[in-house]
């Protein structure tokens, strides 16, 4: 039997705050955050791994690694921090959309281009749904996202007054 608030709303499939949701959980790159913590981290590990490549040469033509190893590492681990930096954004202002769009009482969506966008505001049962996704499902996830940019923010910290001592 279908869910007669679901089979009343105009939105489009794909632009339905749970189907987006669905969709952000199982895709590639934004699942990492559902995944446990050693996924996770290994994960976030894969990513600093494959900007080595890129941030190390720029690091050592920055600075000698035989004349000035401590600032070639802190260079290199700033500059990889970075791309972790960017990847962990990019992550959590997805997942922030797509909660902020279940959270809203109101669904803003186009029908057939951008010029002629509607809204839909959600039956009590659909924003009730919606709101309990966004407390037990988003919200841990959000938080842990923030507690990586928590950690990532004070290695960089640190780096930065290993270098003042230098």
């Amino acid at each position: 039997m279908k869910d007669p608030a679901i089979s009343i709303c105009p939105v489009p499939q794909e632009q339905r705050p749970l189907n987006e949701y669905q969709e952000l959980k199982e895709s590639w790159f934004f699942s990492w955050a559902t995944l446990n913590w050693p996924q996770y981290l290994a994960k976030l590990a894969w990513v600093c791994a494959w900007s080595c490549p890129i941030i190390v040469p720029v690091a050592a033509a920055s600075f000698a690694p035989a004349k000035y190893p401590a600032k070639f590492v802190l260079t290199s681990a700033a500059g990889v921090g970075f791309i972790l930096g960017l990847a962990l954004l990019r992550m959590y202002l997805g997942w922030l959309y797509v909660g902020s769009r279940l959270a809203n009482p109101t669904v803003v969506y186009e029908e057939s281009g951008w010029y002629d966008g509607q809204s839909w505001s959600k039956t009590p049962e659909v924003l009730l749904q919606d709101q309990l996704i966004v407390s037990y499902q988003l919200e841990p996830i959000l938080r842990r996202l923030r507690q990586t940019f928590y950690g990532l923010a004070l290695l960089l910290l640190v780096g930065g007054l290993i270098w003042c001592c230098l």
